[in-house]
């Protein structure tokens, strides 16, 4: 597995990097068969040290874990044990769905655009009804089940995820609703 360990404007020390890609390595062997890579990000926010941790898995999930503590071992002590209960969660899931996926997931291209936030005057009438693009991305999207679908946007920590369904060959999207269930939206 390739590791990635920076810093944000912070000194990211061998000690750390060999503690990081011991526990990370222990952690993600234990739940995940074919991880590919690993991205660990340190950072600090007024008194307190972030870590943020980003696990690619050989099927094309990803799994994602934030943890902050006054101390930067600590940080990434409590980010790796997030990252070990989301991989649990999911090896867990894949038991009881009796699905094991040999292949990589498939990924469809596509564009992604951010658009700029219009702040106008309650009495200005907008010049136009076209929205201004900030920025034009590439950004893929993954050929799922609904299951693995809701698996992957829980493991992203993402509010909603929009995936190619493997059973009707269509766009659908699930998104986290505010009373805490899933949502489901398949035209």
């Amino acid at each position: 597995m390739r590791y990635q360990i920076s810093g944000k404007q912070i000194d990211v020390g061998a000690a750390l990097q060999t503690h990081v890609q011991t526990e990370l390595n222990e952690v993600v062997s234990k739940y995940a068969q074919r991880p590919t890579d690993a991205q660990v990000v340190f950072s600090k926010s007024a008194h307190e040290y972030v870590c943020e941790a980003t696990v690619h898995l050989s099927t094309g999930l990803t799994a994602t874990a934030r943890a902050h503590a006054t101390e930067i071992y600590a940080s990434f002590d409590l980010c790796c044990d997030k990252m070990e209960k989301q991989l649990r969660r999911y090896k867990r899931r894949l038991k009881d769905h009796h699905q094991d996926r040999s292949e990589p997931v498939e990924l469809l291209g596509a564009s992604s655009y951010i658009l700029a936030s219009e702040e106008h005057e309650t009495d200005a009438e907008p010049e136009s009804l076209q929205p201004i693009i900030v920025a034009e991305m590439e950004t893929k999207i993954p050929s799922l089940s609904v299951g693995e679908a809701v698996m992957q946007m829980e493991l992203a920590g993402a509010p909603v995820l929009v995936f190619r369904n493997e059973g009707k060959d269509g766009l659908n999207v699930v998104y986290r609703r505010d009373d805490g269930n899933i949502g489901w939206i398949d035209p």
